[in-house]
């Protein structure tokens, strides 16, 4: 059994905390990638796992909520995205695992109650808090109240266009998203992007959101300040800004040739996801 997760990028958000882990999450605007985590399940003599980045942290994490430590199957996870990057990949991997995990063994649980498992395992360990959610939408995902599926909401946003990413590496989420400092400002500065965003939303508010989001919690590297100045110098493309939480660029544009022109070392060319979770 597989199941295929999409990559989630925000661009803006706010930090809403809560005594209870599913209603502890974030509110914010981000976007679906055709690229994700795959997740297989084979049926195995003895507990087993491959995975192709990473450790299997997010994995046993699922494992203990579900109590499955004792099982015997076989794990195998594709990562097609930078792990820490801001694409939310530890989120695509305990949501794919989990659906996965549900439908190879027959657990019965739904879909909805599948993503809090995911959500949990998440903010157990202080992975990230909104993507779960954000990744059972399609396209631009407006998330409007924060929590686990089931629990927080989101609005969904169809849109027909191209996406360039380049990484410089990883940001380890957890030091931002629990700092107290960290938290006071994105929350302030983000609360005032969504407010705007819910008013009128559309892509070219969303990126220059995200853009003077990024600038004015300073969360940016001068690396990425450079690249987001660059691709937002170009008429052609519609705008940049900095992946929350990771040391990434992105920028989108309607047409594709305009990124495959570009001399850019390390740019990844994808398109926004208007299909969301693919079982196989």
């Amino acid at each position: 059994m597989s199941v295929f997760v999409p990559g989630h990028v925000t661009g803006f958000f706010n930090i809403e905390n809560h005594e209870s882990k599913l209603k502890k999450g974030s509110c914010g605007v981000g976007f679906l990638l055709t690229k994700g985590v795959k997740t297989t399940i084979i049926e195995s003599d003895s507990f087993e796992f491959e995975v192709n980045l990473g450790d299997d942290t997010i994995i046993s994490e699922v494992l203990a909520i579900l109590d499955l430590d004792n099982t015997n199957f076989k794990v195998i996870q594709d990562i097609q995205l930078p792990i820490g990057a801001g694409f939310g990949t530890s989120a695509a991997s305990a949501l794919s695992l989990t659906l996965a995990l549900n439908e190879f063994l027959s657990l019965g649980y739904s879909e909805e109650l599948c993503g809090q498992i995911a959500h949990m395992a998440e903010v157990n360990l202080g992975a990230g808090l909104g993507d779960v959610i954000a990744q059972t939408g399609k396209g631009l995902v407006l998330r409007t109240k924060p929590g686990a599926p089931g629990i927080g909401e989101i609005k969904s946003y169809n849109q027909d266009v191209y996406i360039a990413y380049k990484t410089f590496g990883p940001i380890e989420t957890s030091t931002i998203i629990n700092d107290p400092s960290h938290k006071e400002i994105i929350s302030k500065v983000g609360l005032k992007y969504l407010e705007l965003f819910e008013d009128e939303p559309s892509l070219d508010n969303f990126l220059i959101f995200s853009n003077k989001f990024s600038l004015e919690t300073k969360l940016m590297s001068e690396k990425v300040k450079e690249q987001i100045d660059y691709f937002n110098s170009m008429d052609d493309i519609l705008g940049s800004s900095m992946a929350m939480l990771g040391n990434t660029v992105f920028a989108l544009a309607y047409n594709e040739e305009i990124f495959k022109k570009l001399n850019i070392e390390g740019l990844h060319i994808d398109k926004l996801n208007n299909n969301g979770i693919i079982y196989d």
